[in-house]
């Protein structure tokens, strides 16, 4: 018989790190968006999306127009 095993773990964030872990989060779902809706339009004008290695590209313009990306 197969017995599935799950492990729970709980942190303890000081206020610093929470403040960290919610703007590192924040962050990564603004980029997420941001190359989701560029896909969104190049897809509909070529019928091609974008690749990892274009939007890699794109990253370090992206972090030099929104100061608060350093986080990535």
């Amino acid at each position: 018989m197969l017995t599935h095993k799950a492990y729970k773990f709980r942190i303890y964030p000081t206020k610093e790190q929470e403040i960290l872990i919610a703007k590192t989060i924040g962050c990564s779902r603004f980029v997420f968006n941001h190359f989701l809706a560029k896909w969104d339009e190049t897809y509909k004008a070529t019928g091609k999306g974008l690749s990892y290695g274009s939007c890699s590209k794109e990253l370090p313009s992206l972090k030099q127009a929104f100061d608060y990306l350093v986080l990535l």
